[in-house]
This record gives C-alpha cells, sequence and structure tokens, in this order.
C-alpha cells in the first residue's frame, strides 16, 4: 500500500467557502472527497469545480453521519492516511502537512489539533464549553486530549477496525476519540491557528448538543 493521504471534508450549506478550502487542501493531500450532507445550497457544485470528489447525502444526517460516509470511503481507498478538516474555513489546510509529519515523527494513530492555546478569537461559550468536554472526554479516553472537539484531525488506517461509531452528531468526533483511545491508539494534539469569523453562526448549539453530548458519556462513564 502506498502512503496517500485523503482529505475529507464534511460540507452542509458551505458554497461559499467549501472552494476556498478545497483548492488549498489539494495542495497538501493526494485526493480531496468532500461528503455533501444534504445541502440546499450549491455546496457540491463548488467542491467539484474547485477539484473535489463530492459524496452526496440527499437528506441532512448530521456531522456524525457525514463522517461515517467519509470514514466508510477511507476505508475502500488505497489511502493510509486521512485528514478531517471542515468546510467552513475555520480550519488551515496549510497546516495539513504539520498533521502527516507529526504522525510519522511520533508515530501517532490520531493527531488532534488543538486551538486552546490560542482563544482570544473563540467565542466564551465555546471556549468554556471546549475545556468542560476536553476534560472529561480525556478522563473517558485515559489520555489528555486538550481539545477533543476539534475537528482538524488526521487518522491512520489501523485506527478504523476499532471504530464502531453509533452517535450521528457533533459527539461522533468525541466517540472515535475514546473508542480509538480505549483501543490502545496513541493520540497526539498539536496546535493549530484559531480561526473565527465575527458575527457567523455556528453550526453547533452550545446548550442541545451539550446535553447530547452527557446523554452520549453516560455508557462510557460507568467504564471509566
Amino acid at each position: 500500500m502506498t502512503r496517500r493521504v485523503i482529505a475529507l471534508i464534511p460540507a452542509y450549506n458551505e458554497a461559499a467557502r467549501v472552494g476556498e478550502v478545497v483548492a488549498k487542501a489539494r495542495r497538501a493531500v493526494d485526493e480531496v472527497v468532500v461528503i455533501n450532507d444534504g445541502s440546499s445550497d450549491g455546496t457540491a457544485s463548488a467542491a467539484e469545480k474547485a477539484g473535489a470528489r463530492v459524496l452526496r447525502h440527499e437528506q441532512n444526517r448530521g456531522k456524525g453521519g457525514a463522517i461515517a460516509t467519509a470514514l466508510d470511503y477511507f476505508e475502500r481507498s488505497n489511502a493510509e492516511l486521512a485528514v478531517l478538516l471542515d468546510a467552513d474555513g475555520q480550519h488551515d489546510p496549510a497546516e495539513i502537512a504539520k498533521f502527516v509529519e507529526t504522525a510519522g515523527r511520533e508515530q501517532a494513530d490520531i493527531v488532534v489539533g488543538n486551538r486552546m492555546g490560542d482563544t482570544e478569537e473563540m467565542p466564551a461559550v465555546r471556549r468554556l464549553t471546549n475545556q468542560f468536554t476536553s476534560w472529561v472526554t480525556s478522563k473517558l479516553a485515559r489520555q489528555r486530549i486538550p481539545d477533543s472537539q476539534c475537528g482538524f484531525r488526521l487518522l491512520r488506517r489501523s485506527v478504523l477496525k476499532d471504530l464502531q461509531l453509533s452517535t450521528a452528531r457533533f459527539e461522533t468526533e468525541t466517540e472515535m476519540l475514546i473508542q480509538a483511545a480505549r483501543a490502545g491508539h496513541r493520540i497526539i494534539s498539536i496546535p493549530i491557528r484559531t480561526i473565527y469569523e465575527t458575527g457567523r453562526p455556528s453550526h453547533v448549539h452550545p446548550v442541545r448538543d451539550t446535553i447530547r453530548f452527557f446523554t452520549f458519556v453516560r455508557k462510557y462513564w460507568k467504564t471509566s
């Protein structure tokens, strides 16, 4: 198997930004795949125009559903490494090389971006939520993960066999880390840029998704 690297980008109504993200990511990887999660705008066409392969959900399945489709594609590909990043421009594709280099140097199975060293631009509610959920996730994963909610992350192919994802929303990113860590995979965090556009609403709902997070972690807390 060759050491191919692919970028996997879940996208929902990001027609204005996904093209630029794809174009930049293509400079760092062998293939870019966008999972168009039931968007009602021109996300799919913008991604294709920028050079991405597009996988389509006819209806919105949530970020976890898009991640599941992305990982299924990864498993069927001949890539050794996959980098997940968001379509909204909050992750800088120029940093993909840092993830790949860290995975090789540290022999890491997962490399997760860490925004918590630069939180001046991060909304206060998001910062506090991230800090708390990352503390809980670290306890359940039995490894320190300072920014467990960061969607910018690299996975090695060997991790896939140990993932049995059961969630469909933003808690999927946490479930992935807990399952991988408990299976013995090495997780490394690296600092990344914090990019926020003032006034732009997030797809993450701080109350609803925090409640969903607590509901999800209950089953893992019993075996922590």
